[in-house]
């Protein structure tokens, strides 16, 4: 998947470290360009354009998983519409 999102390269450094035991260096080689591809991290402002991007775009569903309450509240702020 990482690669059809134009991510190949990538891709098989991040394997490459992780079955060689580098687990961290993997996570580190994540660029943020991909987590921006398949994910909306970041301050409420950040999340509102990307939601809106997403809203924008030919998605229909949109699986959320948030790791507290506070979390969900601030989704539901920023949640277009």
């Amino acid at each position: 998947m990482v690669s059809r999102y134009g991510f190949e390269a990538e891709a098989r450094a991040i394997q490459e470290l992780y079955l060689n035991g580098e687990k961290f260096a993997a996570v580190a080689a994540v660029p943020d360009a991909l987590v921006d591809e398949v994910a909306l991290c970041g301050p409420p402002a950040r999340i509102r354009e990307l939601l809106s991007l997403w809203a924008a775009s030919p998605v229909t569903t949109l699986n959320v998983t948030v790791p507290d309450v506070a979390s969900l509240r601030t989704l539901i702020e920023v949640w277009p519409g």
